[in-house]
């Protein structure tokens, strides 16, 4: 394999001009594990540093320790290695950081009513793209509180990981999009002209809209629209803020991936896609890496070694082993090439491995571990 420039990872973790760390990677190759092991690693290098996942499996909790993670940064480690750093974590609540917006953005009789409107309740609940929107709207307010050195992003699995870089624009089709201007253009008219564009210009999808949904529903429906222009007005502003965010010098995406096919298939995809945005890709981090304690005895060896004894009869033990480390060798070579597959596509991006373990991560000495695996390429 053609030897891949290094990704650095202290290098990242220890400049103080780096703000913002995000993950990014398809699910189940170890990308919660390796956020929080780099918020833990960073606080042992004195930095403060909090994890942000947005994945709704709870192995962040409980590999810090903790019963649960809720939308407020909760304080892991203080003073680590007694150095001054700290490190907290926090759950991407979805429907309270929305609800937390329209609280922060409205009067309170508005935001009564907006918080008590079954349209609005669906919305924040379930609208296809909040959750991305939600995770742009809580980093930005981090970052805007100043209170961390380091941010830590943990993403949904699989592509919709990279869904939030998209979300200022889809935001902006929603709110632009001719069925809200419809049902917000008879508010904003007011009075009887209000009526007449409505008969005139939605009379007859009201109707039938109404059959089938029913008149409360469309009541609740052009209520919700009608405070998106005071209320939700900044939504957008803040997301491209955010974006902007994103793509500064102080911003690192670090795409982790398992050495599997169709996961390194999806990290070539992020790579391109970041480079597309032009985001500040730090590099690839490739988890789960299996290796073996006796590379010089090759997998066509051991399994020769290994059927020469069982033909004999012998050694049933040994013969077992050789078995064993037979398959563990032909791993590692199938994980090779696709590693080499990945390099020969983008040999300019800096790599580092972290070697498969012998069991789970689920508290801080193994997130320690991984962070040392990390940063020891």
């Amino acid at each position: 394999m053609k030897k891949p420039v290094v990704l650095d990872i202290d290098a990242i973790l220890d400049d103080p001009g780096t703000r913002i760390v995000v993950c990014c990677g398809a699910g189940g190759v170890g990308k919660t594990t390796t956020a929080a092991a780099l918020g833990l690693r960073a606080a042992e290098r004195g930095r403060c540093a909090v994890v942000l996942t947005v994945d709704p499996a709870r192995r962040l909790a409980q590999s810090m320790g903790l019963t649960e993670l809720d939308n407020t940064p909760r304080l892991v480690s203080d003073n680590v290695n007694g150095n001054g750093g700290q490190l907290f974590a926090m759950m991407l609540d979805m429907k309270r950081t929305f609800d937390e917006i329209i609280e922060a953005h409205a009067d309170p009789e508005r935001a009564r009513q907006i918080l008590s409107n079954p349209f609005y309740q669906s919305l924040s609940s379930s609208f296809a793209g909040t959750q991305e929107y939600m995770a742009m709207e809580k980093l930005g307010q981090l970052r805007r509180s100043d209170e961390w050195d380091l941010i830590i992003v943990d993403t949904p699995p699989s592509r919709s990981a990279l869904d939030f870089l998209d979300a200022p624009e889809r935001l902006g089709r929603f709110l632009d999009g001719r069925f809200i201007r419809l049902l917000t253009a008879p508010a904003k008219a007011g009075g009887r002209s209000a009526f007449r564009l409505l008969n005139a210009g939605f009379g007859l999808v009201a109707g039938a809209m109404t059959k089938l949904l029913g008149a409360q529903v469309i009541k609740d429906l052009q209520t919700f629209v009608s405070a998106l222009d005071a209320v939700f007005g900044g939504f957008r502003q803040r997301a491209e803020m955010t974006y902007q965010l994103l793509q500064a010098p102080g911003t690192a995406f670090v795409v982790v991936a398992a050495p599997e096919r169709d996961a390194m298939r999806e990290a070539s995809y992020f790579v391109e896609r970041l480079a597309e945005e032009r985001m500040p890709l730090a590099g690839l981090v490739v988890n789960r890496v299996h290796e073996s304690p006796a590379p010089a005895l090759s997998a066509a060896r051991s399994a020769a070694a290994a059927e020469d004894l069982e033909s004999r009869g012998e050694h049933e033990l040994t013969a077992a082993v050789l078995r064993l480390h037979t398959g563990r060798m032909q791993l590692a070579a199938r994980e090779h090439r696709e590693q080499e597959h990945f390099l020969s596509a983008h040999p300019t991006v800096p790599v580092t491995r972290v070697r498969a373990m012998s069991e789970d991560v689920h508290d801080l000495t193994g997130l320690r571990r991984i962070g040392e695996l990390l940063s020891s390429a």
